[in-house]
């Protein structure tokens, strides 16, 4: 009997786990955002879009063949495979599951309201490139995405 009920308690236990690992590694919809602005060095890449997700904070880079996950909230940047990546139109799939462990090196995070818009720039590597986008902020002040 006592057998039975650490079977049972340890199931239970588990679910909630179970639940979220199969949430990580869905695939989200990341959908295009709107009247954004994306700099590198100081120019316009010719191929680039930004993708959000209903989980703020968090946005996709791609620059060129290169796919960047941006975490607003904790100043990361990561490198994301670009096969893992899934053009829906003019949306794209990805799962969180595919993040690397180790963020990028992005020294010289800065942001900066500019009314209607958000300023986030940063270097990728210690000597690399600086990226910097222009996302809308909401009528409130507060970042859209």
């Amino acid at each position: 009997m006592s057998a039975v009920l650490a079977i049972l308690s340890a199931a239970i236990c588990a679910s909630p786990l179970q639940a979220q690992l199969q949430s990580s590694e869905k695939k989200l919809l990341w959908k295009s955002v709107g009247f954004a602005i994306v700099k590198f060095n100081d120019e316009a890449p010719k191929s680039w879009n930004i993708y959000h997700t209903q989980k703020k904070g968090l946005l996709l880079v791609h620059l060129w063949k290169r796919y960047l996950l941006v975490d607003m909230k904790e100043q990361e940047v990561y490198e994301i495979d670009p096969q893992t990546v899934k053009q829906q139109g003019e949306d794209v799939e990805w799962s969180l599951a595919g993040k690397p462990d180790q963020p990028l090196e992005t020294p010289d995070w800065k942001t900066k309201d500019l009314r209607s818009m958000q300023m986030v720039k940063f270097r990728l590597g210690k000597d690399g490139h600086f990226l910097e986008m222009q996302l809308p902020l909401l009528v409130n002040g507060k970042p859209a995405y």
